[in-house]
């Protein structure tokens, strides 16, 4: 994949499929994730109009870490590589870990982003009139309370030891997350495609150890950085309402204190199932006002 430099100097890996002219759509990963995937694929995108353009966040992939950044620094690395890829506007999407993060890039890159879409989210910590951590999974639970009760090293044990476990074994995470998943959600991932596409990611999120994810989850479980009030851009959020590691009630939260948020929240469908309308979301994120690359 290619690689570019910031201006503080780290590598930032990304990758550019879909239509050379199209609407251009910044994806922002899962935890753990990278820039492969898992997304659409090039075909999909191609017919769909859909410049999509993925990166590692620091400490995944080939990205070089960037200890202790918040989740608003995902909005210089995302301009710098629309500057690199001469974008002038562009859309974001989120999934999951990443929602809060394309939300970020829609509060400060507002010269740049059209539009933006989160995804089976995550609201802030702390977040007033939010019980954070009612109807998650066990496994989030233990690592977002780690994070946030400043048991550092506990977390790194976690994760460390996790990501030995799947270096060994790509399938490990999957095998793990299964246990906690309710139906909609296995049979998501029982589908050839898309598990090979998350076997892929998280071999690669952690190819070179752990960092990308406790630096993520210390950057959620912190301040994000960033003001929700201060998006004016159309936002979209996605929610099944049977997730058990980023619970719905996370996007009602987010859905009141956005602006300009609409929102869905989808009976019989949990967290894995914003695979099935990724694409759907993308094609929105791209639509009006989302300038094609410059010529």
């Amino acid at each position: 994949m290619p690689e570019l430099v910031t201006p503080g100097g780290r590598r930032l890996q990304y990758e550019v499929s879909g239509r050379p002219d199209g609407r251009p759509v910044v994806l922002h990963h899962g935890m753990p994730g990278s820039a492969s995937g898992p997304k659409p694929r090039p075909s999909v995108l191609y017919r769909a109009g859909i410049l999509l353009v993925c990166y590692s966040r620091p400490g995944y992939g080939d990205s070089t870490r960037d200890p202790g950044r918040s989740v608003a620094d995902a909005a210089d690395d995302v301009r710098a590589l629309a500057d690199e890829l001469r974008l002038p506007r562009f859309g974001v999407l989120g999934r999951s870990g990443g929602g809060p993060h394309a939300l970020a890039c829609a509060a400060l890159l507002r010269d740049r982003v059209t539009r933006a879409a989160a995804l089976v989210s995550f609201a802030p910590r702390g977040a007033v009139g939010l019980d954070w951590y009612r109807d998650m999974a066990a496994s989030n639970r233990r690592a977002y309370s780690e994070a946030s009760d400043g048991r550092d090293d506990l977390l790194e044990d976690h994760l460390r030891h996790r990501t030995d476990r799947m270096t060994d074994d790509p399938a490990f995470l999957l095998a793990e997350l299964e246990r906690e998943m309710p139906g909609s959600d296995r049979r998501v991932v029982a589908d050839p495609g898309i598990k090979s596409q998350l076997l892929q990611t998280y071999a690669a999120a952690v190819r070179a150890g752990a960092d990308g994810w406790i630096d993520d989850l210390m950057a959620l479980s912190a301040d994000w950085g960033f003001e929700l009030g201060d998006i004016r851009v159309p936002v979209r959020l996605w929610h099944g309402a049977e997730d058990r590691f980023a619970p719905a009630s996370h996007t009602r939260w987010l859905a009141d204190h956005i602006e300009r948020a609409k929102f869905d929240i989808e009976p019989g469908m949990a967290h894995f199932d914003a695979l099935t309308v990724m694409l759907d979301l993308m094609r929105w994120a791209g639509g009006a006002g989302a300038a094609p690359v410059a010529a």
